[in-house]
């Protein structure tokens, strides 16, 4: 059933509820045709004390996982041994992003990135379980706790004895986070509020010492109440575990758990953060976890590089080794570009995150809907150069394939996601270009008021007509042509999304776009990488002045990353055009006829 211009008003409310704020970071500006390069240039660089304590961890962490880590046994028992989960907190991982006061480590995000691209490359169950920690669960503390709060919390989360999770998922609650059915109503007193509901697929959910629960409370300005955050343990009345490991498709090391609350008394204490604000508080925390997915996809991928090549380079066919078919070679030159685009991106919202930087939500999505994607397509392609000897199980790219499926699904389905990209990064122009069609509505545009109607289109068309070819400051002369073509490209998106607007006629209509929404998206995601990539080729290219082969990293060839940029800038092109030129409404009308057979 469509939905009624009441309920896209509706859900609009509440998305600029969440999303509301002055500020405008770099992936928003694009919409507008407008390149912030103070926001990613120069590419980030940690300092040296920190890059030293970030590898040092990664090296340690690196060298148990080969040793002790065995990621088949994983898969097949369905469990992380116990001596895994001890071993590990005996290397300090679940210190890691711990306040130091609290006897963590205090790393910074973009150091945290580090040990988790290393967990990704070797086995994603154990990557996703400390995320699942770390991320999504003791980061939830320690930006929203009280004092009092993360004194008696956070002592004991580092060493394994206890580990956390976070409790949004529900059966009518995915990645429509906001239709949270649990409720916790206060009790008569208001000193402790009752938990009523069910979560599912919680990563930790039924091994967890502290959850942090959303769970919908009453508010006078909204009927059907907000959602607010508990802190939550397994000890309290009416917690039950119904299921600790539920069997999957890949990632099976991780337990993932269904718990259900039955007038589970929660004292008003536990309350995280501000009463009503625990949707803020859920997507903050996500951001968290999608740059985490940019990190696990960066290791996974280069995992999928080394296995394909080294078979490539064995595998004799014809009379020549794979390697030399250029079918082959096509594989893996995408797997290597699309590598070294992870990785710039990942960077680059990493180090927004440890700026302090007031916006960056967008950027997050997207670095989630690029990195899981094309990790899908890398993991394929690794799997048909295998070909038949990857399908089976003595081998790991067939669980490579298993594990790498949910990352599109979770933390935010990609679909959903990129209706999110679409609709918040139009938000800004969309509202501005209002302003048009409403005076054109009330009569104040006419040739009888000829001079007025020039002053509001002026008015309204200055954020686009007004602006030039944005500038891109690369330092490398090499790059200068990519750079302008980025630029001329940002601006074309930004003269385009006007005539977007338009052809949809109403914001209902183009609230429901989803096509359409899809192909922005899409622009965007490959306009922002590009973006990143050229930050961090101007920065390989500076480090090794003109000989670029000074760069000693295997992934951080420049080839790779100027073969990404002709990659997306060919992509950009072709979904510009499919704005006018395309098969939507037959594709709608061969989907609808389907579904009524059925």
């Amino acid at each position: 059933m469509a939905l009624t211009a009441q309920q896209i008003a509706e859900q609009r409310k509440d998305v600029e509820e969440l999303i509301a704020g002055p500020d405008v970071g770099f992936a928003k500006a694009l919409f507008f045709g407008k390149f912030k390069a103070g926001l990613l240039y120069p590419y980030p660089v940690l300092p040296p004390d920190q890059r030293a304590a970030a590898d040092e961890m990664a090296a340690k962490v690196r060298a148990y996982a080969e040793s002790h880590i065995d990621h088949m046994r994983i898969d097949r028992e369905a469990r992380i041994p116990d001596a895994v989960v001890r071993g590990l907190a005996d290397l300090g991982l679940y210190k890691l992003t711990i306040p130091a006061e609290y006897g963590g480590l205090g790393f910074g995000q973009q150091q945290y990135l580090k040990t988790m691209e290393v967990l990704g490359g070797h086995d994603a169950s154990v990557a996703v379980f400390v995320n699942a920690h770390h991320s999504i669960g003791v980061r939830a503390l320690c930006l929203f706790g009280s004092k009092e709060q993360q004194a008696r919390w956070l002592p004991g989360l580092y060493d394994g004895s206890k580990l956390c999770a976070f409790a949004l998922t529900e059966p009518e609650a995915g990645s429509d986070a906001g239709n949270v059915q649990t409720t916790a109503t206060p009790t008569e007193d208001g000193s402790a509020y009752v938990l009523n509901g069910t979560k599912h697929y919680i990563t930790n959910g039924g091994i967890a010492h502290v959850l942090t629960v959303m769970a919908r409370t009453p508010d006078p300005s909204s009927p059907k109440g907000k959602v607010s955050a508990f802190l939550v343990t397994p000890d309290m009345p009416g917690f039950e575990v119904v299921e600790a490991r539920a069997e999957k498709c890949g990632i099976r090391g991780t337990a993932t758990g269904k718990i259900r609350f039955t007038n589970m008394r929660v004292p008003k204490e536990n309350v995280l953060g501000q009463l009503g604000r625990g949707l803020q508080a859920a997507l903050t925390v996500l951001n968290y976890g999608r740059v985490t997915f940019g990190a696990t996809c960066t290791g996974h991928a280069k995992a999928c590089i080394q296995a394909m090549t080294t078979h490539a380079k064995k595998r004799v066919q014809f009379q020549q080794s794979l390697a030399e078919f250029q079918l082959v070679q096509k594989k893996v030159a995408f797997a290597a570009a699309h590598c070294f685009a992870m990785e710039a991106a990942t960077a680059e919202c990493a180090a927004f995150i440890d700026r302090g930087a007031p916006d960056y939500m967008l950027e997050t999505a997207i670095l989630k809907v690029f990195a899981t994607e094309h990790l899908w397509t890398i993991v394929n392609d690794t799997l048909q150069v295998y070909g038949g000897k990857g399908y089976f199980c003595d081998q790991p790219i067939e669980r490579w394939m298993r594990d790498a499926r949910i990352n599109t699904i979770g933390e935010g389905a990609n679909d959903v996601l990129k209706a999110f990209i679409a609709v918040v990064g139009c938000r800004g122009p969309g509202v501005y270009l209002k302003g048009l069609q409403d005076d054109m509505l009330g009569g104040r545009w006419s040739l009888r008021k000829l001079g007025q109607s020039l002053g509001v289109v002026g008015q309204l068309a200055a954020p686009w007509l007004t602006t030039g070819t944005p500038e891109v400051p690369v330092t490398a002369p090499e790059l200068k042509d990519d750079a302008y073509t980025l630029a001329r490209l940002v601006r074309e998106f930004g003269l385009k999304l006007p005539h977007v607007f338009m052809a949809a006629k109403t914001e209902e209509n183009f609230a429901v776009s989803e096509l359409v929404h899809e192909r922005i998206a899409d622009i965007a995601i490959d306009l922002y990488v590009s973006a990143c990539v050229l930050a961090r080729l101007d920065s390989l290219l500076g480090q090794a002045g003109e000989n670029a082969k000074a760069v000693t990293d295997h992934h951080a060839d420049p080839v790779a990353g100027k073969y990404f940029l002709k990659l997306a800038f060919r992509r950009i092109r072709e979904r510009f055009a499919a704005l006018d030129d395309n098969d939507d409404a037959s594709l709608l009308e061969s989907a609808r006829a389907t579904i009524m057979k059925f």
